[in-house]
């Protein structure tokens, strides 16, 4: 998970990041009171009415997903036997009878329903990816899933085909620090810009929270007639599961974690412990690339590769390069470069140096340098406006879930006490966001997660956006769960092939579990297999 909104041809991969009690009772909860002089027993223990019991009862009007001539997704789901509906929700749910929105959502029926399990909701990641359509995409990948669960994608609030949210961007965000001080304050003011626009919606934007949309999660839930859901969540989707389990233990059955994400650090600034997950990647793929010399020309050696990577850094901090008609700046570089964790199998190491290449000729003052497919996709994405608010929903979430230093310069600090061992994604991994300028502040404190609830998590040893030593802080606040490690690996999610090489031995855990309800005995690992 990067800070900006990672273009579609290059983020595939990436798709893809404190029990704290509310004043006012969670969604479901019981309510107490507190009153002068002596309860009665009759009073002590009468049950709250259900301020949400009129939006329960909603019964939802399915119809056919697909809104117009050119929603290819939506004919997508309608071909696949999917059908879509919208369910309100609260914007607060400590004022449930004040001003509500709509979560759009898909359910594809169980295709053996004879032999269904239930409901399994699925969550990509992002965060502000939409789900209604990914669904399609996981009953696809894992068809067994979606023989035994009704498999529902559920938008978050404000993402996709929900009440939208758009602060009219003109870029997705603030991208590298860059080298020197300058930089570091373009980025700041292109920050304070992105704010600034999302300043009319700041009645709106404290609500705009994981803990709300787990919440939405329950509602739906309920209006769907379901006891208990099973919950299938990847990247930033591993950090909405955990918010749902804190917040709703008895309605999770089976839930699966892929690439958890560390519950104490979510929000603005967990992109700064991305730093050396992401250099290891790099490293791992420059080890395979000098094994191929004779097709990418960049090195016989991970060092040599390595050097050309830091020359087209430096060539890039002088003077933007040309590659076609963009000029990559080392404001885009490392978000270009992040394209790395895109994958680590031979096809994707392939693509990945070819784009390598393409940079260096560029860097090296090469004439008529021309991008590649994958680099002119993720160029474009990045010098493109925020259409539809996708960028500004994604900070608008981190920013709501946990509070930024407002103090700008403590990012610079922090980038330049890094510039040795981080020269290349530190500037990017820990530059400031719009959070440090944000026009609202969260609603509620971040979400302590500290539960038994039984859980898998899966996840590589090299994941490079959810870090090991943040997988592990997961595994510890969610002491009822088992951990399976693809050991080896520098993927960023793991089950199902659905963003990154599947793998068999993954992909069998979780299959056991989800089907058969079998967790494991105690954590375990699978050997990933090496380009």
């Amino acid at each position: 998970m990067i800070r900006t909104a990672e273009p579609a041809a290059a983020v595939a991969a990436l798709a893809l990041t404190v029990l704290t009690a509310l004043s006012a009772p969670a969604a479901g909860g019981a309510a107490t009171t507190a009153t002068g002089g002596t309860a009665t027993a009759a009073t002590a223990t009468a049950p709250a009415a259900d301020p949400l019991a009129e939006l329960r009862r909603r019964q939802p009007a399915w119809h056919a997903c697909r809104t117009g001539p050119e929603d290819t997704a939506g004919a997508e789901l309608d071909a696949a036997g999917a059908r879509c509906t919208e369910v309100t929700v609260p914007l607060d749910y400590q004022h449930p009878d004040g001003r509500t929105l709509d979560v759009a959502l898909s359910r594809l029926p169980a295709t053996d329903p004879a032999h269904r399990l239930g409901t399994l909701f699925y969550n990509p990641g992002g965060p502000g990816v939409p789900a209604r359509h990914l669904a399609l995409a996981l009953g696809r990948a894992a068809p067994a899933l979606a023989a035994r669960y009704d498999v529902v994608g559920m938008d978050p609030r404000f993402v996709g085909a929900s009440t939208p949210l758009d602060c009219g961007w003109p870029t997705s965000g603030p991208g590298s620090a860059g080298p020197t001080r300058a930089t570091f304050d373009r980025s700041a003011e292109l920050a304070k810009d992105l704010a600034a626009r999302c300043a009319p919606y700041r009645a709106v934007l404290p609500h705009v929270s994981t803990r709300n949309t787990a919440r939405d999660m329950d509602l739906v839930r309920a209006v769907l007639g379901e006891p208990t859901i099973a919950y299938l969540g990847s990247s930033y989707g591993s950090y909405l599961g955990e918010v749902y389990l804190q917040l709703f233990p008895e309605h999770v059955g089976r839930a699966v974690l892929d690439a958890a994400l560390d519950p104490d650090r979510f929000g603005p600034d967990l992109t700064a412990t991305q730093g050396s997950a992401i250099d290891a990647a790099l490293t791992a793929w420059a080890q395979w690339t000098a094994r191929h010399e004779d097709r990418h020309h960049l090195g016989t050696s991970t060092a040599e590769v390595l050097a050309a990577v830091e020359r087209i850094r430096l060539a890039a901090g002088r003077a933007p390069l040309t590659v076609g008609t963009h000029r990559v700046d080392a404001r885009a570089l490392p978000q270009v470069l992040w394209a790395v964790s895109a994958g680590d199998d031979t096809a994707a190491y392939t693509e990945f140096a070819a784009v390598v290449r393409v940079l260096l000729d560029a860097a090296e003052g090469r004439t008529a340098v021309e991008p590649t497919a994958l680099l002119e996709a993720v160029l474009t994405g990045l010098e493109a406006p925020d259409t539809g608010g996708a960028a500004a929903v994604q900070t608008a979430i981190m920013c709501a879930d946990r509070a930024a230093s407002r103090d700008p310069l403590a990012y610079y600090r922090d980038v330049q006490a890094h510039r040795a061992d981080e020269p290349l994604f530190g500037p990017l991994t820990r530059n400031l966001t719009p959070c440090t300028y944000w026009p609202a502040q969260p609603a509620e404190p971040p979400t302590r997660v500290r539960n038994a609830v039984p859980v898998l998590l899966v996840g590589a040893d090299g994941d490079p956006a959810a870090t090991r030593a943040g997988q592990l802080s997961a595994h510890h606040a969610l002491a009822g769960s088992r951990l399976v490690t693809l050991r080896g690996a520098y993927r960023h999610t793991v089950y199902a092939g659905l963003f990154a090489p599947r793998d068999a031995c993954v992909d069998a855990v979780v299959d056991r579990y989800l089907l058969a309800g079998a967790l494991p005995a105690q954590d375990t690992d699978c050997l990933a297999a090496r380009p």
